[in-house]
């Protein structure tokens, strides 16, 4: 109920604090949030101000249920997903009026129809611009789509069919799992932040939606998409679009399995090198005698086995980007030689009498502390300076629990 909502609202004043639960809230004036509505909007423009937004109410979404299944885990599910629109009025965004809503738990199929009162975006968006043609409770619809996607543990995505910015005497959502629209991809569009994905290097402001039938299709093999919408993926994509266009050195860091050769593999795509070889080695799964004929090749004859000639990856990267994964197990001798490859520009091969320029990108990805390598003595200080031009820590799902639901959803149609 709403009272034992309001139970979990805390004021602390003394310390400048407001919690929900264990989530620490502020109170702002909702003229404050519309000139910042409005300033995103004459600044990147409707629909890029528009993703943010929804994807800022997703958030906001998915910590609300996350908070309503640990103060209530015995509830059952109706209950906690109608919590959500009494959290969305405690709020003071919006007063929902519930029309239907049914949930097939075997199925996996959500199918719910809402009506919205007293919406303080639309409020803000018809003072700024007055009523238009499309509807404006963005970030209400990504609070939406959060809560209940968070709460359910799979997408369930919520479209405004009317709204009062658009000239409707009240707001109308609908929210079906995301493989009962026929045409989830024009809202996908605003919640996924990976602007890239299906971006040519020289339109870097067109993102047109990739359809992923069309791409898996075209593109065999693994799925190069990446999906997300939670805060720290936006900042590791946002910080990817920013050095994409350089040609600076970047450190991917994170634990195994976080996606960092993914990460790598998409600045490749999207910079400036994009037509050029992106080559990616396994630095752990090279022994240590071989290190230097793969990174750097070898002349017929240099040693035993060595029948022919064969360049070595920076090589055969030149011009592109070449991708050192697992960076930090390299040996003391192979950090030496790497380091003046970047310094120099140019390799020497195995048994080899002359210099190779070389213009290669570097991508180094690493699963340890290189800082702590350093400071124990594991790691030369120099290579690392070189290496972290521009890192990029890469957050383990655990700590992006928020695109799980995205996630499940695009594993689900894709397989």
């Amino acid at each position: 109920t709403v009272a034992d909502l309001s139970e979990c609202l805390f004021f602390s004043p003394g310390d400048g604090r407001i919690w929900l639960q264990d989530h620490r809230m502020v109170l702002l004036h909702t003229d404050a949030m519309g000139s910042l509505r409005r300033e995103l909007i004459d600044s990147i423009g409707l629909d890029k101000a528009r993703g943010l937004l929804t994807r800022a109410g997703y958030v906001s979404g998915a910590r609300d249920a996350q908070m309503v299944r640990q103060q209530w885990p015995d509830a059952d599910p109706t209950s906690v997903a109608l919590a959500g629109t009494r959290l969305h009025a405690l709020e003071g965004m919006v007063k929902v009026e519930v029309v239907h809503v049914s949930y097939d738990a075997v199925a996996g199929a959500y199918d719910g129809e809402f009506l919205w009162h007293n919406s303080s975006e639309d409020d803000e968006h018809i003072a700024a611009y007055g009523v238009g043609g499309s509807p404006a409770c963005w970030m209400q619809v990504g609070y939406a789509t959060g809560y209940v996607s968070t709460l359910f543990g799979r997408l369930i995505v919520f479209r405004e069919v009317n709204c009062r910015s658009s000239g409707d005497a009240h707001c109308r959502v609908i929210g079906r799992s995301a493989e009962l629209w026929d045409d989830v991809q024009q809202d996908l569009r605003y919640l996924n932040v990976q602007s890239f994905v299906g971006t040519s290097p020289a339109d870097p402001e067109v993102a047109p939606i990739v359809d992923l039938d069309a791409y898996a299709a075209a593109n065999p093999g693994p799925d190069p998409t990446m999906v997300g919408a939670s805060s720290s993926f936006n900042a590791a994509c946002h910080m990817l679009r920013r050095v994409a266009p350089t040609t600076a050195t970047v450190l991917f860091t994170g634990e195994s399995g976080v996606g960092k050769e993914m990460f790598a593999s998409t600045l490749h795509r999207i910079s400036s090198r994009a037509d050029q070889p992106f080559v990616a080695i396994n630095c752990a799964a090279i022994p240590e005698t071989l290190m230097e004929s793969e990174l750097f090749g070898v002349e017929r004859g240099a040693y035993t086995g060595a029948g022919t000639s064969r360049a070595g990856r920076f090589e055969r990267a030149n011009g592109g980007t070449l991708f050192l994964d697992e960076v930090g197990t390299l040996s003391f001798v192979a950090q030496g030689k790497l380091l003046r490859a970047l310094q120099e520009g140019e390799v020497e091969r195995v048994g080899g009498s002359k210099t190779i320029g070389v213009d290669v990108r570097v991508i180094a990805a690493t699963n340890v502390d290189l800082r702590q390598a350093v400071r124990q003595g594991h790691f030369r200080e120099d290579l690392f300076f070189r290496l972290n031009v521009f890192p990029i820590h890469l957050p383990p799902l655990r700590d992006r629990r928020d695109d799980i639901p995205l996630l499940m959803s695009h594993f689900l149609a894709h397989y």
